[in-house]
């Protein structure tokens, strides 16, 4: 076999020489050859890529198009498998979001994280609401790049780090090809997805449909989901390129409501809730322009949007609170409406030189991000007492009709000063000067005490170093600065009972982090250490107003502290001519802890110095076996969570609402498959929970309503997907 790929091999160069002596010179596609032991799952960044620098820094780039795992409904924890310490959260039903973090952050869709498509931020509004509602079908990835913490001053300063989703490209062999992708599955899942691509001239265009429906795990948890995206190249010459891309997403999900804890035991596919409802259509447009100005210098610009609305009707109550008709009136109760308008806009232009330092190749990265946002938040609306989704008001007016404005400007710089051919190191520093605005009506609130004004202002600090003791092999290490600014709930008084600090602070600290990693043979692993420094949490604490009267304060509560280790470590070997064998494991054990931190419990504050940080579990671990020949692969994957704490305090017992507690320790199993039917024909099956566990990820204290919110049992799905 590995003469013949060779002798193919050789017949290409020979074509290739043949064709550059001719009168004409015809440019060929590159060619990669590999055997079944070659195909990667994982990878990591190159040092250096076109205006961005990630020498010394953690990363993770995951092969999506080259997984068994169950892509049609975005299974998290199947797709980052081999990223250590990923938590997730599902909560918005099938497939419709992704909801992960790692170090102990929240997951809440992500928000801890700078999330981009192709280059764009898809965050709603990182000042204002960072959660990511724009939710990309994961049959349009090609692959997945994580970056933690300490890349942080190139794209932003956020403690998660970025995570960018690369899109499939244009097809640039033929003028039209065409791909599709249907799932069915358990639950009433059917899903499609549809794309068009090619090359025409200078001209690249890739094109998709995505539409999925499913009648969810839970009693009333339906959820139609349905998401377009164009991308047009125009390729001006070798070194410009121009990239216009509009996509859109959109989904339904009906909300079953949260259960106790007695509920989730007797029934976990239980709901509370039949007309609850939540919705967020977002467009994310964006023009690049990349410009080799020399072989020494390249030059980005990227200017993007989010638009659209987070919309959803329900009744808001706690899970032993029933919606029932009442007999008097014989209508159910008036659902509470809330309404998001995001505006946000992005541009960021970005450069790299590469120069002679020391006799060897040193690299300069620098450049600015200017972004203008504009959050209306529109909450309290008295909606209807019907059943379906309906987000007309009953009675005009909000309760919360609010504004909050933010201008803000960054400005980066990071240089790879490589020392010798071994070593590296890289400073830099980001600058952001900013300022978010709050302005509006609260109908329970003097609206004199309602305006808000928060600067942001301070430098970010950061270094990385790396050290190649090979071409297979290194060590990385590297600290940098990062914050969190206080987002619009954190100044929003949930009634006339509640305040907040008018000088509260952005949440600021730092990610440290240091590991080896590398490749011999058949193995290979990156092994390492981090910690998390998180200073000004914020959060409520007791306080008495002029009059003696009891408040909430809404305020910075105190620092956490984040430390641990992640473990990849990976064995691929080829056993014979045609099988292939892979057995990895990524695990993660990490002890978040507050830090001089005090939070309200009933009437008083009380110290929570050394109360484990919440959605934060010791131990996350998950275990794969694939093997592979060349016409299909089977994968096993058993993960394991331990238990974490739902609260600050810590509290143990699970209350009568579910709202707080212990969140129980799980394991789960999952076999998925893949059969290469043909060049352009695959089958996919996927069993996920194999074993049916009844297990839940969180117990969150907001949305979508505080309790227990079961995950999903043992589900299949098959799908087809073919290329012409």
């Amino acid at each position: 076999m590995k003469k013949l790929y060779v002798i193919l091999f050789t017949l290409c160069c020979i074509a290739a020489k043949s064709q550059t002596d001719s009168v004409k010179t015809h440019r060929l596609k590159e060619i990669t050859i590999f055997s079944q032991a070659d195909i990667k799952t994982i990878d990591r960044l190159p040092d250096l890529d076109k205006t961005y620098l990630w020498s010394g820094k953690k990363n993770e780039v995951i092969e999506v198009q080259n997984l068994d795992a169950n892509v049609a409904e975005k299974t998290a924890r199947q797709i980052f498998a081999k990223v250590p310490g990923v938590f997730v959260y599902d909560m918005d039903g099938s497939g419709n979001q992704v909801n992960i973090s790692t170090r102990g952050l929240d997951p809440h869709r992500g928000w801890e994280f700078n999330i981009r498509r192709n280059g764009a931020i898809t965050n709603s509004d990182m000042y204002g609401y960072p959660a990511s509602h724009y939710s990309m079908p994961m049959e349009a990835v090609e692959r997945i790049e994580l970056v933690r913490g300490t890349g942080s001053l190139q794209y932003g300063a956020q403690f998660g780090g970025l995570l960018n989703y690369i899109s499939k490209q244009p097809d640039t062999t033929k003028a039209l090809s065409f791909e599709s992708i249907n799932a069915t599955g358990s639950f009433g899942l059917l899903s499609t997805y549809n794309a068009v691509s090619g090359t025409i001239g200078k001209f690249q265009y890739y094109a998709y449909y995505s539409k999925r429906k499913s009648d969810g795990y839970r009693d009333n948890s339906a959820s139609d989901y349905d998401a377009q995206s164009v991308m047009l190249v125009y390729e001006a010459s070798k070194s410009l390129k121009i990239t216009g891309e509009l996509s859109r997403s959109n989904y339904l999900y009906q909300i079953p409501g949260p259960l106790t804890d007695s509920m989730f035991h007797a029934n976990p596919r239980a709901s509370t809730r039949s007309r609850n409802y939540f919705n967020p259509e977002i467009y994310v447009p964006s023009l690049k322009a990349e410009w080799r100005i020399s072989s020494h210098t390249n030059l980005q610009l990227i200017t993007s949007a989010l638009l659209g609305d987070r919309n959803s009707v329900q009744l808001d109550k706690p899970a032993d609170v029933k919606d029932a008709i009442d007999p008097t009136t014989l209508t159910y109760t008036a659902r509470q409406v809330d309404v998001d308008h995001f505006k946000s806009f992005t541009t960021e232009l970005r450069a790299a030189h590469t120069y002679r330092f020391l006799n060897n190749h040193s690299t300069f990265i620098g450049g600015i991000q200017v972004m203008r946002n504009d959050l209306n938040r529109q909450q309290l609306g008295k909606g209807t007492t019907g059943t379906g989704f309906d987000l007309s008001l009953s009675q005009p007016g909000w309760g919360r009709d609010l504004h909050f404005k933010t201008n803000n400007i960054a400005v980066f710089v990071e240089n790879n000063f490589k020392l010798s051919e071994e070593l590296s190191i890289n400073p830099g520093v980001r600058v952001e000067i900013g300022e978010s605005e709050m302005y509006g009506t609260i109908s329970y609130y003097d609206v004199n005490d309602i305006p808000n004004t928060i600067s942001h202002k301070f430098p970010l600090f950061g270094i990385s170093t790396q050290y190649h003791v090979n071409n297979n092999s290194g060590f990385y290490a590297g600290w940098s600065q990062a914050y969190r600014p206080v987002i619009f709930k954190d100044i929003i008084p949930a009634s006339v009972y509640e305040t907040v600090d008018k000088d509260i602070k952005d949440a600021e600290g730092y990610n440290f982090e240091a590991g080896y990693r590398g490749t011999l043979k058949y193995l290979r692993w990156d092994v390492g250490v981090f910690q998390v420094q998180y200073n000004n949490r914020l959060g409520s604490q007791a306080t008495t107003d002029q009059d003696g009267i009891f408040i909430l304060y809404r305020t910075n509560i105190g620092n956490s502290k984040t430390r641990g280790a992640e473990i990849f470590i990976e064995y691929n070997v080829p056993l014979g001519e045609y099988l292939s064998v892979s057995l990895f494991t990524s695990t993660a054990f990490m002890n978040a802890e507050y830090e001089s931190a005090h939070v309200r419990a009933g009437d008083k504050n009380v110290d929570i110095s050394g109360n484990n940080v919440e959605s934060a579990p010791e131990i996350i671990t998950r275990n794969g076996l694939s093997f592979r020949i060349p016409i299909a692969s089977l994968s096993f994957l058993y993960s394991y969570l331990g238990e974490s704490y739902a609260d600050p305090l810590n509290t143990k017992l699970p209350s009568s609402t579910g709202a707080v507690g212990i969140v129980p320790s799980y394991a789960l199993l999952d076999i998925n498959s893949t059969l290469f039917i043909s060049k352009n024909i695959i089958a996919k099956v996927n069993i996920n929970n194999v074993l049916d566990k009844h297990y839940f990820t969180k117990r969150p204290s907001f949305y979508p309503g505080p309790g227990v919110w079961p995950s999903d049992g043992r589900s299949i799905n098959v799908s087809l997907g073919f290329k012409i």
